[in-house]
């Protein structure tokens, strides 16, 4: 099993985390934010934090109840605008802009995945140099996966069910200088069905489900429902050589051998089989878990 952090990114820090809230620095700024996995203790004292940080999420009086668990709002401790602009390595460049629901725009400790798909990406077109791979990344977010893809040459299909996140997407492309990038509002499962009729394949799939959800026609996503069959679905679409899928899973109680069991029960037999953790290290060395991955390369 990999446990895998980012490394070399001086645009993200995570700071300090305990007492189930993190510290983290996003470019110039400095933001205190919720994070239930956070279960020991802070290294610098509340004062410290406070005297650090420019923002505050405070989570507000939903949190809890279903479809609110991180609703609130922000408060501003210091003088910093609604939205800024970061950068990853020298792959793409990404909008920040604060929200209801604590995030921000990008998933820091995802920075591992888009090293795998930017490399993933350019090996599959030294294999094949004549032909361009086509990558589909559903719950595509922000955007910031569809990029690591396109910053290696892929030709990207970007789906979402929320047509917000997907202007922030393409807002990201614009800003990272790229263009290409087709963008789709639609329930993934749908999409991934309409896919398999139509025998359309890819090269390369990523998938990164929430724990629930709707589609834009009011489609039900609950992932301990739906994950198994939209994998069994996703297998008639990937390639069957010179391909590649990543799966994350935030949700608790999903481990990483869960994510390879479920990966090894639906796609070939003869790929490549990874799988690990992916988490955010404190300057202090404490190792903060967020989300399990697989991974296959066939």
């Amino acid at each position: 099993m990999q446990l895998l952090c980012p490394v070399s990114w001086p645009d993200y820090r995570l700071v300090d985390c305990g007492n189930q809230e993190k510290l983290e620095q996003f470019g110039p700024y400095i933001m205190i934010r919720p994070e239930p996995k956070a279960l020991w203790g802070k290294s610098l004292s509340d004062e410290q934090w406070m005297s650090r940080a420019h923002l505050r999420f405070v989570q507000g009086a939903g949190f809890g109840k279903a479809g609110k668990e991180d609703s609130g709002t922000w408060e501003k401790l210091k003088q910093v605008p609604d939205r800024w602009i970061i950068g990853y390595r020298k792959l793409f460049r990404l909008r920040l802009g604060l929200t209801a629901f604590k995030h921000v725009g990008v998933f820091p400790e995802q920075a591992p995945n888009w090293d795998y798909i930017n490399q993933r990406v350019q090996k599959i077109r030294e294999n094949a140099p004549l032909s361009v791979p086509k990558v589909l990344n559903l719950f595509a977010y922000t955007g910031a996966a569809s990029l690591a893809a396109r910053a290696a040459g892929a030709q990207v299909v970007h789906l979402d069910a929320v047509r917000q996140v997907i202007t922030w997407g393409r807002e990201n492309m614009e800003l990272s200088g790229m263009e290409g990038i087709r963008w789709i509002l639609e329930d993934a499962f749908r999409f991934v069905k309409r896919e398999v009729r139509r025998g359309n394949t890819y090269q390369g799939l990523i998938l990164d489900p929430p724990a629930y959800g709707h589609g834009p026609g009011g489609e039900r996503w609950k992932l301990d429902d739906c994950l198994y069959s939209l994998l069994q679905e996703c297998a008639h679409i990937l390639a069957g050589e010179n391909a590649f899928m990543v799966l994350n899973l935030y949700s608790n109680g999903y481990s990483a051998l869960l994510a390879d069991t479920l990966a090894r029960a639906c796609f070939p037999a003869n790929g490549n089989y990874t799988f690990g953790e992916l988490y955010l290290k404190d300057d202090y060395g404490k190792r903060l878990p967020l989300s399990v991955f697989s991974r296959i390369d066939l």
